[in-house]
């Protein structure tokens, strides 16, 4: 197979499902936590750019007709809420529809930072190209953020445990809709081998109040402060 990574001790990083309706107040499945979350999420993929750690995105994307009640109806191919997080987006990228086949270039982390592949599943593994890229890229070390934490983060990271990749679990950049849930499957991805983490092991600790993306009461509220409190510093 390709050498997908300048050397094989480099780390990875995979963003699972950072789209709009996940992480934005108005989304259609919010998580819990996005305000504290998107501060992470910003942090990270600016230190990914620093670093050219390569990134791996995956999306959910479903069609118009997929037969779900309106109630339950998100990341629709071609609305907003299907989008990535503005800031989730690197330069030198590469997008791969879900059409079920596996076909990929030649070295394709060696010539762009990031590959975001569609799939219209929770489970990364169950979309044939995602499956190829995860199993066969060579890294030392996969670091795993996005959402949720009880349905795609948790299968990706256990799909990478059973392909005995080495899996870092960034859990304050995870989101999550139930916290019970969510604490479970972290409980789960540890004793299976993964090893949780904290966004600041790996970036240090960030001053950043403002998300910068989600127009909600809370994020503008925080905003406001952030603003207030550089005004007093001036």
């Amino acid at each position: 197979m390709m050498q997908m990574v300048r050397a094989k001790r480099r780390q990875v990083l995979v963003d699972i499902n950072t789209q709009r309706d996940f992480f934005l107040a108005d989304g259609a499945v919010c998580i819990r936590n996005h305000r504290r979350v998107l501060a992470h999420l910003r942090r990270l993929m600016a230190w990914a750019r620093m670093r050219d750690i390569p990134v791996i995105s995956t999306c959910e994307v479903y069609p118009e007709h997929d037969g779900h009640d309106l109630e339950s109806r998100y990341c629709v191919d071609g609305t907003p809420g299907q989008m990535k997080i503005s800031y989730t987006l690197l330069d030198n990228r590469i997008s791969f529809a879900a059409d079920g086949n596996t076909d990929l270039p030649r070295d394709l982390l060696r010539r762009y930072q990031q590959v975001i592949l569609h799939k219209r599943c929770t489970d990364p593994f169950d979309e044939p190209r995602i499956d190829r890229v995860l199993s066969e890229v060579c890294a030392a070390e996969f670091l795993v953020m996005g959402a949720r934490a009880e349905g795609a983060v948790k299968a990706a990271v256990l799909g990478l445990l059973q392909r005995d990749k080495k899996v870092c679990v960034i859990i304050d950049a995870v989101g999550y809709h139930d916290n019970h849930e969510a604490k479970m499957a972290f409980r789960k991805m540890e004793a299976k081998g993964a090893k949780l983490i904290e966004t600041r092991r790996l970036a240090g600790i960030s001053h950043l109040r403002s998300v910068g993306i989600c127009d909600c009461e809370t994020c503008q509220r925080m905003y406001q402060k952030a603003t207030v409190g550089a005004s007093d510093e001036d």
